[in-house]
C-alpha cells in the first residue's frame, strides 16, 4: 500500500483464498472467528502504530478498547492482571510486589531504552548497501546493551523474585518464546506495545485487509488470491519475474517476498543461487518459531448473557517456571500445556451481536510442536484421516477443560467447536512447519544483519515479520521498513511526514 501511494503498480500474489495473511477471518456453522488477531496495542491514541494503521486503512477501521485489565495471568494458583496505562501498570505491580519498586521502575526504564534503540535498529536495516557498510557497525554499537540478551538475563539482574519475572513476562505467548529463550528486545517491544491497553478491530480482523485494498488498486495494482508462486525467476543474476503454480509467468524487475526468509531461500529460488550468495549458511543461524493449536468455539447466547470478559486469560498450570514447563511439554507433548490462552472476541467486538445475534465465540490457543502432526504432512486439508481427527479431538478436549475451569458458565452452552493444528497454518499461510511468528525471536536472530529488506540478489526484497518483529504491528512496521528501503529516503520522507506529521 505504501509503494502504491508512491505511484507503483503492485500485484499482490496471495496463495490463500482470501487476502490478509493471519489477519483473515472465517465463518462456519453461522459463527465467525479471527485466526491471528486477538488484540493489538497502541491503537488508543496518536501513536506511530495507530497513525500508520489509519493511513493504510484510510481511517476505515475502528478500534474498540478492551477492559483496562486487558490481560489476566493465572500462574499456578495465583492471579495477576496487566493494567492499561504506565502509572496504573506500575501501581498494580507495586500492590503485588511492594518491595520491588526499584526493579519495577528499572524495568519501565529498560522498555524505553529498547524503544529508542529500535529506531537505530530500523535505520540500520533500511540503509542502502554502501551506507550500511559504512554506518552499520557504528549504528549497531549504539544499540542498548540489553538489546541482544535474553529476557531472563536482563530481568534477573534487576530482581531475584521469579514471580515478578513471571508476571512481567506473562505475555510470552505473544512473542513465542519464554524468558530464558527470548530476546529482551522483543519482550520490551511487546510490553511497550500494550502499555496503554489492548484494542480489537470493530467488525473483525478481516476489516484490516479489506480497508487496505483500495490503496493498492488506486494506482492500477491488484490483489490476486488463489495465486501461489512457485519460483522467483532470475536473468543475469537479477530478478526477472515469478512463475506461478499454474505455470504462468509474470515479468517484473522487483519481487518483494513476505513468505518468510526460510520459504524464500529454500523454496522460491534456485539452490545454486542461494548457495552462491551464502543464504544456505545464513539460514543455519535462525530457526522457525513454534506452531500452535487453536480451538474455535461457537456458543448459543450472547457474550453479555454468558458473562464473557473483554480480558484475555493466560493460564500457566506449571507455575512461574515458564521455560521448564515448555521443556517438559516438548519432551512429552501429552503432558501439561506450558501455557493456555483464552480470548473472547465476541465480547471485545461491539458489532458482533449485530452481525451474529444470539451467538458468541471463544478462541483457545496453546503451543504445539510441528512434530506432533508431522506424519500427516502432505495430506489433503480436511481429509487427513480418522487418526489425525482423533488426535486433534483429544487435544481440543484437554484445552476445553482449561476453559471450563476459568469460565465454568459456558459448560453445556457450546454449540460448535473445531481444532486447528500447525498443519492448518502450513496450509492456509504457507509456513513450512506451521510456525506462528515466522523466525524465532531469540537473541541470535537480532544479531543477523542479513535479515533486512534488501537481499543480496538484485530486485529481490523481504518484508513482514522476519524483517522487524512479530505480530500485526511488527509485520506492519516491517512493511514500512521495506517500502522505505525500496523507494529510498528522497521519495519516502514526504509520505512519512504525511503519516506521522
Amino acid at each position: 500500500a505504501l509503494l502504491s501511494e508512491l505511484g507503483w503498480r503492485v500485484a499482490v500474489l496471495e496463495q490463500h483464498y482470501t487476502a490478509g495473511g493471519a489477519t483473515h477471518s472465517y465463518e462456519r456453522n453461522g459463527y465467525e472467528w479471527d485466526v491471528g488477531v486477538h488484540y493489538i496495542g497502541d491503537m488508543g491514541g496518536a501513536t506511530m502504530s495507530r497513525r500508520l494503521m489509519d493511513f493504510l486503512t484510510q481511517g476505515k477501521v475502528a478500534w474498540a478498547p478492551m477492559d483496562s485489565h486487558y490481560d489476566r495471568f493465572f500462574i499456578g494458583d495465583r492471579t495477576y492482571d496487566a493494567v492499561a496505562g504506565p502509572a496504573e501498570f506500575r501501581d498494580n505491580l507495586l500492590a503485588h510486589f511492594p518491595r520491588e519498586a526499584a526493579a519495577i521502575d528499572r524495568y519501565l526504564e529498560l522498555l524505553r531504552e529498547v524503544s529508542r534503540g529500535m529506531r537505530t535498529f530500523t535505520l540500520d536495516r533500511t540503509l542502502p548497501t554502501w551506507a550500511a557498510t559504512l554506518a552499520g557497525p557504528i549504528l549497531r554499537r549504539r544499540l542498548p546493551r540489553n538489546f541482544q540478551r535474553t529476557t531472563w538475563e536482563v530481568l534477573s539482574e534487576i530482581t531475584t523474585d521469579p514471580e515478578l519475572i513471571a508476571v512481567l513476562t506473562g505475555q510470552w505467548g505473544d512473542l513465542g518464546l519464554p524468558p530464558k529463550r527470548s530476546a529482551f528486545a522483543v519482550q520490551a517491544l511487546i510490553a511497550r506495545h500494550y502499555m496503554h491497553g489492548g484494542f480489537y478491530p470493530v467488525g473483525g480482523a478481516w476489516r484490516i485487509g479489506e480497508a487496505i485494498l483500495p490503496r493498492i488498486r488506486a494506482t492500477g495494482g491488484e490483489v490476486f488470491t488463489y495465486a501461489r508462486v512457485d519460483e522467483v525467476l532470475l536473468r543475469d543474476g537479477k530478478v526477472s519475474g515469478v512463475r506461478m503454480a499454474d505455470g504462468h509467468v509474470i515479468d517484473c524487475k522487483v519481487v518483494i517476498s513476505s513468505a518468510g526468509a526460510i520459504n524464500t531461500f529454500t523454496k522460491l529460488l534456485p539452490q545454486p543461487v542461494v548457495q552462491e550468495h551464502g543464504y544456505d549458511r545464513l539460514l543455519q543461524t535462525v530457526k522457525p518459531s513454534i506452531g500452535h493449536l487453536g480451538v474455535y468455539i461457537g456458543l448459543q447466547g450472547t457474550a453479555q448473557e454468558l458473562g464473557l470478559p473483554k480480558t484475555n486469560y493466560w493460564i500457566y498450570p506449571g507455575g512461574n517456571d515458564y521455560d521448564g514447563a515448555l521443556d517438559r511439554f516438548l519432551q512429552d507433548p501429552h503432558g501439561p500445556f506450558p501455557v493456555v490462552y483464552l480470548s473472547f472476541p465476541s465480547a471485545k467486538d461491539p458489532s458482533f451481536e449485530r452481525r451474529h445475534p444470539g451467538r458468541s465465540t471463544i478462541e483457545i490457543v496453546a503451543p504445539a510442536p510441528y512434530e506432533i502432526f508431522e506424519q500427516w504432512a502432505g495430506s489433503t486439508w480436511g481429509k487427513r484421516g480418522d487418526d489425525y481427527d482423533a488426535l486433534k479431538q483429544s487435544y481440543g478436549e484437554r484445552l476445553l477443560e482449561h476453559l471450563y475451569d476459568k469460565v465454568p458458565q459456558v459448560r453445556g452452552r457450546i454449540d460448535y467447536w473445531e481444532v486447528s493444528t500447525p498443519l492448518s497454518m502450513q496450509h492456509f499461510c504457507g509456513y513450512d512447519r506451521g510456525e506462528l511468528y515466522g523466525l524465532d525471536h531469540d537473541p541470535e536472530r537480532f544479531r543477523q544483519d542479513w535479515l533486512r529488506p534488501r537481499t543480496r540478489i538484485k530486485g529481490l526484497w523481504l518484508t513482514g515479520q522476519d524483517v522487524m518483529s512479530c505480530g500485526v504491528a511488527g509485520a506492519m512496521m516491517g512493511g514500512m521498513a521495506s517500502a522505505a528501503a525500496i523507494a529510498g529516503p528522497r521519495r519516502m520522507v514526504p509520505v512519512m511526514k504525511r503519516i506521522f506529521g
